[in-house]
């Protein structure tokens, strides 16, 4: 009958273990990318049938304003309450969209004036 305990002790050779240690930093960056790109978040298209429903455009000047006539071209994004980012960031996220992110000078019929 063998040890039960002989496998616990096999050794790794140096070219299994330089093998295993290049596996661990692949899986790595792998991860670091996968989590830079989550947090870039992938941008609202205009036609998405929620941009849409929230008549969401990139740029505020491009507002129809016959169809929305409380909006004001000094609303954008960056100055609702719900934009996610800081003031001069070019996208960020919107709550409204969840995870997708909006233009600065975007806007959408549920813009509200942020606090301050």
């Amino acid at each position: 009958m063998s040890d039960p305990h002989s496998i616990l002790e096999t050794r790794m050779n140096p070219s299994s273990r330089r093998r295993f240690v290049g596996q661990l930093v692949v899986a790595g960056s792998a991860v670091v990318a996968t989590r830079s790109f989550a947090q870039a978040g992938a941008h609202v298209d205009e036609a998405d049938e929620q941009a849409v429903t929230l008549g969401y455009r990139h740029d505020t000047t491009k507002v129809d304003a016959k169809k929305y006539p409380k909006h004001a071209a000094t609303q954008h994004c960056a100055s609702c309450s719900f934009w996610q980012g800081k003031p001069n960031d070019a996208w960020a996220g919107c709550a409204m969209f969840g995870r997708k992110h909006v233009a600065n000078a975007g806007w959408c019929q549920v813009w509200a004036k942020a606090p301050g």
